[in-house]
């Protein structure tokens, strides 16, 4: 890469945003991510604000075989939506979202935060599936595959994608879904961010309902025995019902969620208050919307994480030992193990219907440290490499994209069959790997047997 001509390009392109440079009075601001273990000076950053935007930055890239990060919320634990010495495509100003009640669906620019999306949908009285951080970026959690509180009644959030809009490697826009490029709208559903930039995505949404939600916590020392009972306790849950635990050193957080019709929603959810010596978290009557923010803060931006998450395909005794005695070697104590209960809809999809590769699990995992002095790094990463380690040993083969602070996962994420086949469409839309700051498919061009 010249970098004196690719700042020429950049400089003469007129971008509808803004174009940020190292001696920008903003450039340490912009460049900076929510994972404050990461620390990287791009050549540029590029505040987009129309698709066009968004087509240069990608043509110039290519042109110039510079490194290309595209960022929206900033959430990728190993710093995907940044790099050194390349581009960053800033999305975050493109975050309009348009609610169509009659047609039950949402268009979303491709860089709206999840928490723009319940903004604009909730109050409608709809909801779209989606994470539990509502600063996270709408477009990486989607491209991965995207779950939380609603996935049980009403599957993953790209169960409910019905088309984008998508820049290419080549700089074309194309608006993709079931029957229009239908390989390559399968490969995004779950493939990640290794076949373009999505400006637009417009999702199906569901009737919230009424919701019943309730918070407790529990002594740590209890926490094994609580588990199992907490395990007991989901046997031939309905789908209304949506279940958490969150184990740190102090003590194990569970929350349950019922939302649509309330026939019997007070016993299904109370029952997880009864599991110990409960003490119920004062957040009583809180609404919905309340829900999708109160992991907020303990992500929050800045703050130093190592992440690795996996999929259980049930809660078993050698499983809740492990969580137990890793959570208790804990280096700090805002380390913790948090599962979220899945199943339900999230079943209901075919195998073969998208590329992520999660749907047999009834659990998802993911294990994080969290701190804030650099000193603590080595410490603090080595039991974040440990937990997933010893927390994998009683998951399924494959995995999550999304939540994984190492590199490298695609193949086994995914198994060998939808890689493979996610590589020949890699090599389809983006042969010279021009999107790579990602969990990256290689491109494999295919041959025919002899």
């Amino acid at each position: 890469m010249d970098g004196a001509l690719l700042a020429r390009d950049l400089a003469n392109a007129n971008f509808d945003g803004v174009l940020i440079e190292s001696a920008h009075a903003q450039y340490d601001r912009l460049r900076r991510v929510n994972n404050g273990l990461i620390d990287r000076r791009p050549a540029a950053i590029v505040r987009a604000t129309s698709k066009r935007d968004v087509q240069k930055v990608v043509r110039i890239a290519a042109e110039r075989e510079a490194l290309l990060a595209v960022r929206c919320g900033g959430h990728s634990f190993p710093g995907l939506s940044t790099c050194d010495g390349g581009i960053v495509l800033d999305l975050s100003l493109m975050k309009e979202v348009i609610v169509d009640p009659e047609a039950r669906a949402v268009e979303v620019a491709g860089g709206a935060l999840l928490g723009d999306v319940d903004s604009a949908t909730l109050p409608q009285g709809f909801a779209t599936p989606a994470g539990i951080v509502s600063h996270t970026g709408v477009g990486g959690l989607t491209l991965g595959g995207g779950m939380g509180w609603l996935s049980r009644r009403f599957g993953l959030t790209i169960d409910n994608l019905l088309g984008v809009d998508i820049v290419l490697a080549d700089g074309r826009l194309l608006r993709i879904n079931a029957d229009n490029e239908p390989d390559l709208f399968w490969a995004i559903r779950g493939g990640g961010g290794n076949f373009g930039v999505v400006t637009k995505f417009w999702f199906r949404m569901h009737p919230l309902g009424p919701t019943l939600i309730r918070r407790w916590t529990y002594p740590a020392g209890e926490a094994a025995a609580v588990l199992r009972r907490y395990r007991d306790a989901l046997q031939r849950a309905p789908r209304e019902l949506t279940t958490l635990f969150v184990l740190m050193p102090a003590n194990l957080l569970v929350t349950a969620l019922w939302s649509g019709s309330t026939n019997g929603a007070e016993a299904a959810v109370t029952r997880f208050g009864t599991l110990g010596s409960a003490t119920p978290v004062p957040d009583v009557g809180a609404s919905f919307f309340d829900l999708q923010r109160a992991s907020d803060e303990r992500m929050a931006w800045g703050r130093r994480y190592y992440a690795k998450g996996g999929f259980f395909g049930e809660i078993d005794e050698a499983t809740i030992t492990t969580i137990v005695e890793r959570v208790a070697a804990a280096p700090t104590g805002e380390a913790e193990v948090y599962c979220l209960q899945l199943g339900g809809a999230v079943c209901d999809v075919d195998e073969s219907t998208t590329p992520y590769a999660g749907r047999a699990a009834g659990h998802y995992w993911i294990s994080t440290a969290v701190w804030d002095d650099p000193a603590e790094d080595p410490r603090c990463v080595a039991w974040g490499r440990s937990t997933a380690a010893a927390l994998s040993s009683h998951s399924l083969q494959v995995n999550y994209v999304n939540e994984q602070t190492d590199t490298g996962v695609a193949q086994g994420a995914y198994g060998e069959e939808k890689y493979n086949q996610l590589a020949r469409l890699k090599w389809r839309y983006d042969p010279t790997n021009l999107f790579r700051l990602n969990q990256n498919i290689e491109p494999r061009q295919w041959s025919a047997p002899e």
